[in-house]
């Protein structure tokens, strides 16, 4: 049954009902290599660390969060500056609901406001769900590295998949943090889906 959802930027006030999302997938898949659930107060820290230099979104269904995406910095040097990872997480008894494809779709959005050219999907092979999302909006398959992770007694393979959002031109436009973007216009890209 498709619900009705409400997006809006995360704050660090969300960390704990995200952390819940994100504990079952440490937990209990490959999906995550990590391997201990971290800390409220380690997550908080992550949400401050991304929040204002790119978009961190939570997905609401009856005022409780149910996914939650973002992108961060893929490369530390200068001339990946362009480049985005994204990462999304849907709480296990909400999958199936479209919430991973329009969640991608207003930080892709929102990060062409922003100026970033490239978007990146870091995802655990095999893992249908994920290739079908990023199937499906375009993005390209462009490697495997192979037993790249180890969880749960096994050895993983990591795919990762590309899309250019804005052009490739000679001189590209310096990426601006989400503090400088109009917040009008942002409200209107979470409100849009």
């Amino acid at each position: 049954m498709k619900k009705n959802a409400l997006f809006r930027l995360a704050t660090k006030e969300d960390a704990k009902e995200i952390l819940e999302i994100y504990r079952y997938y440490i937990e209990n898949t490959t999906i995550t290599f990590e391997y201990d659930v971290p800390t409220i107060k380690e997550f908080e820290k992550r949400i401050e660390d991304i929040e204002g230099e790119y978009p961190y979104i939570v997905c609401l269904v009856d005022d409780r969060i149910v996914a939650y995406a973002y992108a961060h910095k893929v490369w530390e040097r200068a001339a990946y500056q362009w480049d985005v990872e994204l990462s999304v997480y849907t709480d296990k008894d909400y999958l199936g609901n479209g919430f991973g494809k329009k969640m991608y779709n207003i930080l892709i959005d929102i990060l062409r406001l922003q100026n970033v050219i490239n978007v990146y999907g870091c995802v655990t092979f095999p893992n249908e769900n994920s290739e079908k999302l990023h199937n499906y909006l375009g993005f390209k398959k462009n490697g495997v590295f192979t037993k790249a992770g180890y969880k749960f007694g096994k050895w993983l393979d990591v795919m990762w998949f590309e899309k250019a959002i804005l052009e490739h031109g000679l001189e590209p436009k310096p990426v601006k943090r989400m503090d400088e973007l109009d917040q009008e216009r942002v409200k209107e890209i979470l409100n849009k889906y």
